[in-house]
C-alpha cells in the first residue's frame, strides 16, 4: 500500500508537550515571557467576519515591516508559514545529489537530516570541535551541494561570530546556497543578514517563535538576495501556494514594532541564563557558552536520561538527547527568575 518512499522516512521527534500544568515546562525553548501586549489589543478589537476573506497573498505590510527592521528591500525577504516550512522550500530549492553531499554539524537541529531522507539528499554530519563549537574550515574541505548553519547551533547553544561566517563565505564556491539559520538570533548573537548584499549564495533564515514568543502562531522567514527569494516562492507556489495567514500577518507587524518591548524580555532572559550558569557552575556543572535561551549542560556521573528523569520526578521538563557524544547533556530552556531558582534549589538537592 505505501510508496517506497514512504517506507524509508524517518519523522522529526518533538519535545513533550504535557497536557496538564504538573511540570515547570523547561524543554521546548519557549519564550519565558508572554507576546506582546499591544497584541492582546489588536485581538480584542478584530472584526471576526474578515477571517471569511483570503489574507492578501503577498503579506505585504508584514514583509515591508520585516524589510524595515533588518534593514532590506521586500524583495529580499520571504514570508512562511514558520521556519521549518521556510527550511523545507530551501532545501527543496538547493540542495541535490549531483553536487555532492549537504553538510551540517553533526549536533544540530533534527530536523535536517529529516528534510534532507524526504527530499532525498545525500548529506553528511561534520564533527564539531572538542569543544562542541563549529569548525567552518572543516566545510571547505569537503565537495558539497550546499551548506546549512544554524547559529546559535541547537541543541549546543554556542555561536559562530559574524567575522567566521564572513571569512567562510569569502572561501566556499559562490554557485553553492550556504543556509544561516537563525532561530535563536535575539539572545546575543550576531546576525548574518547584514551580510545578503555582498553574497549572493546566503540565505538566512528566521523565526517569530522564540524571540518574539509567538510560537503559536507558526511564522517564519527567509532573507537573501532576489535570485534566492524568487527560487523558494516558486517551489513555495508549486507545492504550497498558501499564504501566512491574515491574523499572522497583522499580528507579526504589531510584533517588530513592539522592538522596546522585545528588548526589554530578551534582556531579561540574557540575564537570566548568565546568572543560571554560574550556579551551574559553582554546583560542578559543566556548562557550554550559550547565546540562547537554553542551556547545554551535564553532570560528572549522571547521563542525560538519569538527569532528565529525575527532574521530571521532581516536577521539572527538561530534554536529554539519546545520541551518542551528547548522551549525558540536558538542554534546560532559560524560563522566568521564579523558575530558575526552584529548579537551582531542585538540582541542588537531586545532584550535589
Amino acid at each position: 500500500m505505501l510508496s517506497e518512499r514512504m517506507s524509508s522516512l524517518t519523522p522529526y521527534t518533538p519535545g513533550e508537550q504535557p497536557r496538564d500544568n504538573t511540570y515547570i515546562k523547561l524543554n521546548t525553548n519557549e519564550n519565558a515571557y508572554g507576546p506582546s501586549p499591544k497584541i492582546h489589543e489588536f485581538l480584542s478589537g478584530f472584526d471576526i467576519d474578515r477571517l471569511r476573506l483570503y489574507p492578501d497573498p503577498l503579506s505585504r505590510n508584514l514583509r515591508q515591516a520585516l524589510a524595515d527592521e533588518k534593514g532590506v528591500d521586500t524583495k529580499n525577504v520571504f514570508l512562511s508559514n514558520s521556519s521549518d516550512e521556510a527550511l523545507s522550500f530551501t532545501f527543496y530549492a538547493f540542495f541535490d545529489a549531483p553536487r555532492g553531499n549537504l553538510l551540517f554539524p553533526t549536533y544540530t537541529y533534527s530536523f535536517y537530516p529529516v528534510y534532507a531522507g524526504f527530499y532525498d539528499i545525500p548529506f553528511t554530519r561534520m564533527p564539531l570541535a572538542d569543544d562542541y563549537s563549529i569548525n567552518l574550515d572543516d566545510y571547505l574541505e569537503s565537495k558539497s551541494c550546499g551548506v546549512i548553519l544554524p547559529n546559535p547551533n541547537a541543541p549546543t547553544g554556542i555561536a559562530l561570530p559574524i567575522s567566521e561566517i564572513k571569512r567562510f563565505l569569502d572561501s566556499y564556491p559562490q554557485d553553492r546556497v550556504v543556509v544561516i539559520d537563525e532561530a535563536y538570533i535575539d539572545f546575543g548573537a550576531e546576525s548574518s543578514v547584514s551580510l545578503i548584499n555582498d553574497y549572493p549564495n546566503l540565505l538566512v533564515v528566521g523565526t517569530f517563535s522564540k524571540g518574539k514568543s509567538l510560537a503559536a502562531l507558526r511564522l517564519g522567514f527567509a532573507i537573501g538576495q532576489e535570485g534566492l527569494i524568487q527560487a523558494i516562492s516558486t517551489v513555495k507556489d508549486s507545492f504550497n501556494s498558501y499564504p501566512v495567514d491574515i491574523l499572522a500577518q497583522h499580528i507579526g507587524v504589531i510584533a517588530i514594532k513592539d522592538r522596546e518591548y522585545y528588548q526589554e524580555i530578551n534582556g531579561k532572559i540574557m540575564k537570566t541564563r548568565d546568572e543560571f550558569t554560574k550556579k551551574l557552575d559553582a554546583m560542578g556543572w559543566k556548562t557550554l557558552p550559550s547565546k540562547t535561551n537554553f542551556l547545554f549542560t551535564r553532570k560528572a556521573g549522571w547521563s542525560g536520561e538519569e538527569i532528565y528523569k529525575k527532574l521530571k520526578d521532581s516536577g521539572f521538563l527538561v530534554r536529554y538527547f539519546n545520541q551518542e557524544g551528547i548522551s549525558d547533556f540536558v538542554r534546560i530552556t532559560i524560563g522566568t527568575d521564579k523558575d530558575m531558582k526552584s529548579l537551582e534549589a531542585t538540582m541542588d538537592k537531586l545532584f550535589s
